[in-house]
């Protein structure tokens, strides 16, 4: 046979949720797949799961990583991958039958990446899912991200995209090509960003599709995205998205993207900030100050790839962490007052 997707699935400790996601990729339309399961040493069931189906689909092929660490895990999966494209899913998730074959019909014709959107997915209270919206001016035809894409912030725009990489396909060749892999750091901490930074930094053929196949569950406990102990996981990938501009680029599409670097590291780091409970947010502000002011200094940073209160928000922050901090949470506290005083004006409206 052969094989059209490669699909990796990393698993650690998913057994609530592994069935259901296995069965929805054993049941894909499109037959000429290869699955590569990369256990990272479940202990609750989920590997018992995985060996009974492989018992019965002679393409379910099952990897021990022995390390904890996501990008790990994807990087043997995709040394073993085989096929003409590679897709992922992550195992708390589940995907459509028809995902694989409706993604690489779209990539027919050399397509380095087909990427489609995908539904939150809620299991409680009840079931439910809420559709993920792509701006309309990125699903018209096939692009290139760094050269039909307007330079500056609409490129910035594209490029913050949610990354989703599981909601994609890529060509095997393309990946290899540009040594694109993932971050090997400890755990499942945000490895998603450097990989889908390499993607669009180097990718030349894509298409964005608006039809979603994707669950993406967002009732996992134990899902990377809920953990506060992970502080300053983030700029790691920042460490790598700039090692890889570094290594692979040169001229003025090194000067673009180390631009697209920085305002992407200003938007997840603002993100991470307003996530964490004090005083971790303040000490994550002021840990990170001296690169805003080395990517300032550097020239890294310019001020057409930021909307006008942003650029203003990464100077404070590059010279004062607690001002910055300050005025986020009066930025943050207004915006309460806000919603409040609107609702209350509806209320009083309706009475």
């Amino acid at each position: 046979m052969s094989v059209k997707i490669s699909v990796i699935m990393p698993s650690l400790n998913v057994g609530r949720y592994i069935k259901q996601c296995i069965d929805s990729v054993t049941d894909q339309t499109l037959k000429e797949l290869e699955i590569i399961c990369v256990d990272a040493g479940s202990d609750d069931g989920t590997l018992e799961i995985l060996k009974e189906a492989a018992s019965s689909d002679p393409r379910i092929r099952i990897i021990h990583s022995d390390k904890r660490s996501y990008g790990y895990q994807m990087n043997l999966g995709l040394e073993q991958a085989t096929g003409e494209y590679v897709g992922i899913i992550e195992t708390d998730d589940w995907a459509e039958p028809c995902m694989f074959s409706r993604l690489y019909a779209a990539a027919q014709g050399g397509l380095d990446v087909v990427k489609s959107s995908f539904w939150f997915y809620y299991s409680v209270p009840r079931e439910k899912n809420t559709a993920f919206s792509i701006p309309a001016k990125y699903t018209a035809g096939v692009f290139c991200p760094t050269a039909d894409l307007k330079e500056g912030s609409e490129m910035a725009d594209f490029f913050n995209i949610k990354p989703s990489i599981w909601s994609a396909i890529y060509r095997r060749e393309f990946l290899e090509k540009n040594s694109i892999r993932f971050n090997e750091t400890p755990g499942a901490s945000y490895q998603d960003a450097g990989f889908n930074f390499k993607v669009w930094a180097c990718a030349e053929k894509v298409r964005v599709m608006q039809d979603a196949f994707l669950h993406y569950r967002q009732d996992n406990e134990q899902s990377s995205v809920n953990s506060p102990a992970k502080a300053m996981c983030v700029c790691d990938e920042y460490r790598e998205i700039e090692r890889f501009i570094g290594e692979r680029f040169t001229g003025e599409k090194k000067k673009m993207l180390l631009a697209l670097m920085v305002r992407l590291k200003y938007d997840s780091y603002v993100w991470n900030y307003e996530r964490l409970a004090a005083p971790l947010d303040r000490e994550f502000a002021r840990n990170v100050r001296d690169e805003f002011a080395a990517d300032i200094q550097n020239g890294y940073a310019r001020e057409e790839y930021f909307p006008g209160f942003k650029w203003e928000s990464l100077k404070t922050w590059s010279a004062d962490a607690d001002r910055f901090a300050d005025e986020i949470e009066r930025r943050n506290n207004r915006s309460v007052i806000r919603k409040a005083a609107d609702k209350i004006g509806r209320m009083l409206k309706r009475g």
